[in-house]
């Protein structure tokens, strides 16, 4: 059963620019990722671009999508369900962009010995933002289905957390100074924290999904 009618048409739209946003963040992060890691510098920069042009993009839509449903008083019931999901989604592209900044300011130099594991970290962060964003479409279009998507989401958080541990116990391991290696434990846990969102996101959406079963 959908969440919205034929007379929401507009807003439905709305959502559905706002999630490809929070979607196609996911998949540019990954890549800024690796062009990160792979020294691919120029390419990264460009990543940090699409990543804030989205950002913006998505905020924006985010504000309309909340005036439209306290203007024309849509589905009133389930708006508190509707904002918090938007508003609690939001934070993740929030928090993809500020790790690509913080990349960009600091400019950390990673042994090429890590590579690798931070390829792996930021690409399974970006699938658990990938598998949320396919469990928030189906709250609006078919709520039972939300239920299948919610152990995808958390099996990528647990994964980034198995990744993000064992890289930082491999970082403390290494020679390098202890001021480097703190540097690096902070961007794999930049890195992982994109994951955490994404869970925080899920368990609130199997309640809302509860919720309207009941």
């Amino acid at each position: 059963m959908a969440l919205l009618d034929r007379q929401s048409k507009q807003l439905e739209l709305e959502i559905d620019q706002f999630l490809d946003a929070i979607s196609e963040s996911a998949i540019i992060f990954k890549k800024g990722i690796r062009d990160y890691m792979l020294k691919r510098h120029e390419d990264f920069l460009l990543r940090l671009q699409d990543v804030s042009v989205l950002e913006a993009k998505a905020d924006q839509i985010r504000r309309n999508v909340e005036k439209d449903l306290y203007r024309n008083t849509l589905i009133p019931e389930n708006r508190g369900d509707v904002l918090g999901i938007l508003e609690n989604t939001d934070d993740i592209i929030d928090q993809i962009k500020k790790t690509l900044i913080q990349f960009s300011v600091e400019n950390p130099e990673i042994p090429e010995k890590f590579n690798t594991s931070f390829i792996e970290l930021g690409d399974v962060c970006g699938d658990a933002v990938d598998s949320l964003i396919r469990g928030v479409r189906y709250f609006f279009k078919d709520f039972k289905e939300v239920k299948n998507h919610i152990p995808k989401v958390k099996f990528y958080e647990r994964e980034a957390d198995r990744l993000a541990d064992s890289l930082k116990r491999d970082i403390f391991r290494d020679s390098i100074d202890l001021s480097r290696k703190n540097q690096l434990r902070y961007f794999t846990s930049y890195i992982e924290k994109i994951s955490d969102y994404a869970e925080n996101v899920a368990d609130r959406l199997a309640i809302y999904a509860i919720k309207r079963e009941i």
